[in-house]
C-alpha cells in the first residue's frame, strides 16, 4: 500500500470521527436521555425474580401469589383467545417496595390542543416523555412551563418496552382488583402486538380499545358472566365511557374557544376565558361521579390541575373508540383474533 493510499484512508477515518463527533454533539440530549433510560430499564430488569421463584417463596403472601397466578391466566387468554403475539413479558416480578418507579411528563400548547412531541430513534414521534428518576421528570417539567406550555407529571402503573426487555409483574399491579389487572395486562401486551411508529394516538387507542374489551372476555370465561367481578368491571366500564364521552365533548368545545381567539385578543382575556371554562368544565365532572356515587374529598383538588393536557391524554387514549368498536363488531363480528390479525397485516409494527 503507497502513501497515497494510507493518506486517503486517514482522510477518510477523520471525516467518519467528525461526523460521528457532530452527530453525537447535535443529539446529545437525546442519546443522554436514552442511556438513562437504559440504565433504568436494566436496573429493573436486574432485580427481577422469576415468577415461578416467587410462588415457591413461603415469605411471599397467599393472597399476591394469587394476583400471579391470575396474571399467569391472562397472558395465556390473550394469547389463545385475542390474538396477542406470544412473548414472556409478564413472567418475572419486580418488588417496587410501594414506591413509584416511572413517571411521565406531557405537555401542550396554551390555546390550541396540540400536544408537544418528542422524536426519537425507532418509536418515531411521542407525545410524552418518561422518566425513571422523578427528580430529571421535574426539571424536565419546568423546563417546559417555562416556554409557556401547559404541562403534567404523572406516575406510571405499567408501560412496555416493545420486545426489547422482558416486561415484569411490578407488585403495585397486584394491589388491583381482577378486572383493572386484565386490562392493564393485556393494553401493555398489545404494544408488543402492534405499536406503529410516529402514530402514539391509534397505539395507545387500540391498546385502550382490546384491554378495555379483552379484560370483559377474559372475565366471563373465568369467573362466569354472572360473577361479581365481570358486574363489578361492566360497571366500572360503563362509568368510565359516559365520563370519556364527556371529557370528549368538553375538548371540542375547549378547542371551539381556542378558535374563537383573534389577534387581537390579549393574552389576559384568553386566559380567564380559559380559567372560566376549566372552572364549569369542573362542575359538570364533579356532578358525574356524584351521579355514579363515586365523589371523594379529594377530587376537587385532583381536578383543580386540570389543563390542556388532560384533554390531550383522553384523546391519546380514546378519541379513537368507536372507530375501533364499529370496524370490530361489523367487519369481523366481535373476532379478536381476526381482528388484530387483519390490523397487523394492515399496518406496519416496528
Amino acid at each position: 500500500m503507497n502513501f497515497k493510499s494510507i493518506s486517503k484512508i486517514k482522510q477518510i477515518l477523520l471525516g467518519l470521527l467528525l461526523l460521528a463527533a457532530t452527530l453525537v454533539v447535535w443529539y446529545f440530549e437525546i442519546i443522554s436521555y436514552g442511556i438513562s433510560q437504559g440504565i433504568g430499564q436494566l436496573k429493573i430488569v436486574y432485580n427481577t425474580r422469576p415468577v415461578s421463584e416467587v410462588l415457591q417463596d413461603p415469605n411471599f403472601p397467599d393472597s399476591l401469589k394469587t394476583k400471579i397466578r391470575l396474571v399467569e391466566e391472562i397472558r395465556q387468554f390473550a394469547f389463545d383467545s385475542l390474538g396477542i403475539n406470544f412473548s414472556k413479558n409478564y413472567t418475572t416480578l419486580y418488588d417496587q417496595k410501594n414506591k413509584p418507579i416511572l413517571w411521565v411528563v406531557t405537555a401542550c400548547e396554551p390555546y390550541k390542543l396540540k400536544a408537544k412531541e418528542w422524536k426519537f430513534p425507532f418509536l418515531g414521534t411521542v407525545s410524552y416523555k418518561g422518566f425513571f428518576e422523578i427528580e430529571k421528570a421535574k426539571a424536565e417539567e419546568n423546563l417546559l412551563k417555562k416556554q409557556g406550555l401547559d404541562t403534567s407529571l404523572d406516575e406510571v402503573s405499567g408501560w412496555s418496552t416493545l420486545g426489547w426487555f422482558q416486561d415484569p409483574i411490578l407488585s403495585s399491579m397486584l394491589k388491583r382488583y381482577p378486572g383493572s389487572l386484565a386490562n392493564l395486562i393485556i393494553h401493555e401486551l398489545t404494544h408488543g402486538t402492534l405499536y406503529i411508529k410516529d402514530n402514539v394516538d391509534f397505539n395507545e387507542n387500540l391498546a385502550s380499545f382490546v384491554g378495555d374489551y379483552g379484560a370483559e372476555l377474559f372475565l366471563a370465561a373465568k369467573f362466569g358472566k354472572a360473577s361479581t367481578e365481570l358486574i363489578k368491571y361492566q360497571k366500572r366500564k360503563a362509568f368510565y365511557k359516559q365520563y370519556s364521552e364527556l371529557v370528549l365533548g368538553q375538548s371540542i368545545r375547549l378547542n371551539q374557544l381556542y378558535h374563537s381567539f383573534k389577534q387581537s385578543t390579549s393574552s389576559k382575556e384568553k386566559s380567564m376565558l380559559k380559567k372560566i371554562f376549566f372552572h364549569q368544565a369542573i362542575q359538570e365532572l364533579l356532578v358525574l361521579y356524584k351521579q355514579n356515587q363515586m365523589y371523594y374529598p379529594q377530587l376537587e383538588k385532583d381536578f383543580e390541575k386540570i389543563n390542556n393536557t388532560f384533554y390531550m391524554d383522553e384523546k391519546r387514549y380514546r378519541e379513537k373508540q368507536n372507530y375501533f368498536e364499529v370496524e370490530f363488531k361489523t367487519k369481523f363480528h366481535s373476532n379478536f383474533t381476526a381482528y388484530l390479525k387483519y390490523l397487523k397485516e394492515k399496518y406496519p409494527s416496528i
